[in-house]
C-alpha cells in the first residue's frame, strides 16, 4: 500500500528527508513512519548533553542495526557530536553497514534546501586527483556565480587567492596540504565569501576571475543537458540526467521530462546517476512509477526497519502517472557517487527488465539503507539515523558492495569530464547507446574500473568534500 512517505513530527520529528553516506560521497533516502515516541523528555536547552542524549535516544529506539551499536562509548570523552555519533556507529561501520550514513546536521538548511534548492557557494562541483594535483569542475549550476564566471564541466582550477596579489596554486595546495588545502583556501560556503580564481576551461582558455559566493536553488535536472532525445543511427532514445532526488520540485520536473519522452513514444533510456548521491525515497517512488507504465498495483519497493519497529515496514507499489512509459530497455550510468536512492530506482527495475538493463560507467557505492531525520528544535539539530533498508520485488537489498553484482549486464565506461553531460559522444554515454543498440561492450570488474591516472579523468569518488559539509554538500558532494 502507498502511504506517501511523508514527514511526521512529535519531539523526535521525523523530518521530510533522511540521510547518510560515506566520506567523501554523503546520500540520502526517507520513507514514512508512524510518530516516533517522544523520547527524550521535551526540552528547549541546548547543551551538549541534552544533544548527546538525544541523539542517544534516537539510535537507542530506532538505529536498524542495534546489535551493531557500541554502548561502551562514554559521552564524557567527546566535545563534538559528530564524533560522539560515529563513534557509537562505530561497529556497523567495520561492517561497512554505515559509512558515514549517521550524521547530525541543520534543520533550517536542509528544509531550505528540500524545499526549494536552497543554497550558497560559487555553485560548482570539484573532484580532485591526487596523482597529478589537480582539481576540476565536473558540473556547474546554470543559475550560480561560478557558472557566470565562465567556469562548466572540464574546468580545471589553477589557483585560489582573496586578492590578485596572494593567489596560490592549486598543484602548490594540494602538494603541501591535500584537498583540505583546496578546501580552506575556497573559504567558508557562505552569501558574500569572494575568492579570485584563476582558471582553465575545458578548450584551454585560461581566465582569472573575481567570483563571489551567493544563494542560488540547486536545479534537479538540467535545462542544458537534464532530459535529451538523443538519435543514434535513426532510433531515438530518451536521455535524463537527474543531479539529484533531495529537491522535492525534481518529482514534478520528472513528470515533465517523460511527457515529452512519452509524445516521442521512445522506450529505450539511459538514466544517468553517474554523481548522484541519492536523496527523497518519494522522488525515487515518483521516478518508478514513471517506469512503471503496465505495472500499476505491482510492487515498485519494500522498506525494512528494525525488528522492534517491523509494524512499521511497508510495501511501496506502482502507481499510476499520467506520463508513464514501460521501457523496453534502460542502461544506467553509475560510478562510486550513485547511491541510495539513485541505487534504490535501478535495484527496483531489476526484477522487471532483467537482461534488457545494464549498468554503466563503474560500480555504485553500496548503500541500500535510509535514514530518518530527528529533529531536536532548541539546537537546530536534526539527527539523521539508518533506520531501514529497502528492497526490491524479489526482496533483495544488500548490496552493500554495489550493483554490478546484481545487475545481469555490466559495461565499464570512462568519466569523460572534457565532454559535456547529455553529449552522445561521451565516453559513458557512448558505451550506454552501445548495450542500447545490441554491441558488445567490457562488463564491470575491480581490474578494469578507471582509475584517477587516466589524464582526462577525474573520479567521482574523489569529490571534494569538507569534512563537516553543509546540508548541501552531503547531499551533493563536491559542491562549493
Amino acid at each position: 500500500m502507498k502511504t506517501g512517505r511523508t514527514a511526521l513530527s512529535s519531539v523526535l520529528a521525523l523530518a521530510l528527508v533522511a540521510c547518510g553516506g560515506d566520506s567523501p560521497v554523503p546520500s540520502t533516502a526517507v520513507a514514512n513512519v508512524p510518530t516516533p515516541t517522544p523520547t527524550p523528555t521535551p526540552t528547549t536547552s541546548c547543551g551538549f548533553s541534552e544533544q548527546q542524549d538525544f541523539a542517544d535516544a534516537v539510535l537507542d529506539e530506532w538505529y536498524l542495526f542495534p546489535n551493531l551499536l557500541d554502548n561502551s562509548v562514554n559521552p564524557a570523552n567527546f566535545s563534538d557530536l559528530q564524533d560522539y555519533l560515529d563513534a557509537r556507529v562505530a561497529p556497523a561501520r567495520a561492517q561497512s553497514r554505515d559509512r558515514g550514513f549517521t550524521f547530525a546536521t541543520s534543520i533550517a538548511e536542509e528544509n531550505a534546501l528540500i524545499n526549494s534548492g536552497s543554497s550558497a557557494g560559487f555553485g560548482i562541483r570539484l573532484g580532485y586527483d591526487t596523482s597529478a594535483n589537480r582539481v576540476f569542475v565536473i558540473e556547474a549550476y546554470e543559475n550560480a556565480n561560478g557558472f557566470g564566471a565562465g567556469m562548466d564541466r572540464g574546468t580545471e582550477l589553477l589557483g585560489i587567492g582573496t586578492t590578485a596579489s596572494n593567489i596560490e596554486l592549486v598543484s602548490t595546495l594540494m602538494a603541501s596540504g591535500g584537498p583540505q588545502a583546496v578546501i580552506n583556501a575556497l573559504g567558508p560556503s557562505d552569501p558574500g565569501v569572494t575568492r579570485i580564481l584563476r582558471f582553465q576551461t575545458a578548450g584551454g582558455t585560461v581566465t582569472e576571475s573575481s567570483v563571489t559566493k551567493s544563494d542560488f536553488s540547486l536545479d534537479p535536472i538540467s535545462d542544458r543537458y537534464g532530459a535529451l532525445v538523443l538519435d543514434d543511427a535513426g532510433k531515438k532514445v530518451a536521455y535524463i540526467n537527474l543531479r539529484t532526488f533531495i529537491v522535492s520540485d525534481a518529482a514534478n520536473q520528472l513528470r515533465t521530462a517523460f511527457g515529452q519522452f512519452q509524445t516521442e513514444g521512445i522506450t529505450e533510456f539511459i538514466i544517468d546517476f553517474r554523481y548522484n548521491g541519492g536523496g527523497l525515497v518519494s522522488v525515487a517512488d515518483t521516478f518508478g512509477d514513471l517506469l512503471g507504465a503496465g505495472r500499476v498495483g505491482q510492487v515498485w519497493s519494500e522498506t525494512v526497519l528494525r525488528a522492534s519497529k517491523s509494524a512499521d515496514n511497508e510495501t511501496e507499489l506502482f502507481q499510476a502517472e499520467a506520463n508513464a512509459i514501460q521501457p523496453s530497455k534502460i542502461a544506467f550510468i553509475g560510478r562510486g557517487g550513485t547511491a541510495s536512492a539513485s541505487e534504490l530506482v535501478i535495484n527496483s527495475m531489476i526484477p522487471y527488465l532483467g537482461n534488457n538493463m545494464a549498468l554503466i560507467g563503474a560500480d555504485t557505492f553500496g548503500k541500500p539503507v535510509g535514514q530518518f531525520g530527528f529533529d531536536l528544535d532548541a539546537c537546530d539539530l536534526r539527527v539523521r539515523a539508518v533506520t531501514f533498508q529497502t528492497n526490491n520485488a524479489d526482496g533483495n537489498g544488500e548490496y552493500y558492495t554495489g550493483l554490478a553484482s546484481e545487475v545481469a549486464n555490466t559495461c565499464s565506461a570512462a568519466d569523460d569530464i572534457f565532454r559535456q553531460l547529455g553529449d552522445p559522444s561521451e565516453a559513458s554515454i557512448a558505451t550506454a547507446l552501445d548495450f542500447l543498440a545490441g554491441r558488445s561492450c567490457t562488463a564491470i570488474s575491480a581490474a578494469n574500473t578507471p582509475t584517477v591516472s587516466r589524464a582526462r579523468e577525474v573520479q567521482p569518488d574523489t569529490f571534494l568534500q569538507p569534512r563537516r559539509p553543509t546540508a548541501a554538500q552531503f547531499e551533493i558532494p563536491g559542491l562549493f
